[in-house]
């Protein structure tokens, strides 16, 4: 599966809405070979960086309000030095944030949410590739005119109508989520499908086509499951279980589940600050179901865990 150590016998065919089942791979239909080719060819490199190994994007809210650190990192000098110690321990990316999209979450002006970022935006980008999250066209702009390379947006570039062609006019590549609607505060409410598993991989094919035709090439695009995100915990569980599904896009697939809600009502832990190992072992489990970036909290621990288990995957310490 994407020319990693993964591989596969069988395959679950599913065409417009119909469930064919699981067939043998010599057994599917020969006008499934495009399919099989999306599946198993290594995806891009995403924003210039390999899908050799799972990427670790490491997660820096500059809000009062974060569910995960309760705006530890709202003062601009203390998420600069925190962005350092991540960058030191191993992380690949920056995500930066000045909106909180916790389920139920406000919404934040855009003008207070470019005040939020930009100085944290131009200081970390000196020194790593930086991905900006939010869902505004002119925050986007603000922050990639800052040296941030990346945007991650949480709606897949469904809020902002100006977003789709700011982003076709320029070559950032884009981070897509699904959630069930444009806004934080009612997604929960919109928690309900027949199958998530499938609904979750044709809306971002779906949105991956579209975007496509409308400028945005597929090799700018990473996809996102939007673990937490109008989900409950066994959708949550469903689409980890089946994130080889998603590889069927083309893209990159970003697992970002670190510290939330999920992870602490299967393990009995209520601050969500205290959910490191239930991270690591989410973590651990998208990384083996093919997830190339692993969007996090705590940057040392998950490097440290990925390489303990690529070792012992691969019999060795190279």
């Amino acid at each position: 599966m994407q020319g990693g150590d993964l591989a596969f016998s069988l395959a679950r065919l599913v065409e417009n809405g119909r469930d064919l089942g699981i067939l043998p791979i010599a057994a599917l239909p020969e006008d499934w070979g495009d399919e099989i080719e999306a599946v198993t060819a290594r995806p891009l490199p995403f924003a210039g960086l390999a899908t050799t190994r799972p990427l670790v994007m490491g997660i820096l809210n500059i809000t009062p309000d974060s569910f995960s650190d309760g705006g530890r990192h709202f003062d601009p000098g203390v998420a600069i030095a925190a962005g350092h110690v991540m960058l030191e321990a191993g992380a690949d990316i920056l995500d930066i944030g000045g909106e909180s999209t916790r389920p139920g979450a406000e919404p934040v002006a855009v003008d207070d949410e470019i005040a939020r970022v930009l100085p944290v935006v131009r200081e970390l980008a000196k020194a790593a590739p930086v991905s900006i999250d939010t869902r505004h066209a002119a925050t986007m702009q603000a922050a990639l005119e800052a040296g941030a390379e990346i945007i991650n947006d949480v709606t897949a570039l469904r809020h902002d109508p100006a977003a789709v062609d700011f982003l076709a006019r320029n070559q950032a590549p884009v981070v897509l989520m699904h959630m069930p609607g444009t806004d934080p505060r009612d997604m929960q409410a919109k928690a309900d499908y027949a199958d998530v598993v499938l609904e979750v991989a044709r809306f971002l094919r779906d949105r991956v086509a579209t975007l496509e035709a409308l400028g945005i090439a597929r090799g700018r695009i990473a996809i996102d499951p939007g673990i937490g995100f109008g989900k409950t915990m066994a959708h949550n569980l469903a689409l980890i279980e089946a994130l080889p599904i998603l590889a069927g896009i083309g893209c990159p697939i970003l697992l970002g589940a670190s510290r939330k809600r999920f992870i602490g009502t299967l393990s009995g832990v209520d601050q969500a600050e205290d959910r490191l190992a239930g991270s690591l072992a989410v973590a651990l489990a998208g990384a083996a179901r093919g997830a190339a970036i692993l969007r996090v909290h705590d940057v040392a621990e998950t490097i440290q865990a990925l390489a303990v288990w690529q070792a012992c995957a691969h019999g060795s310490a190279g």
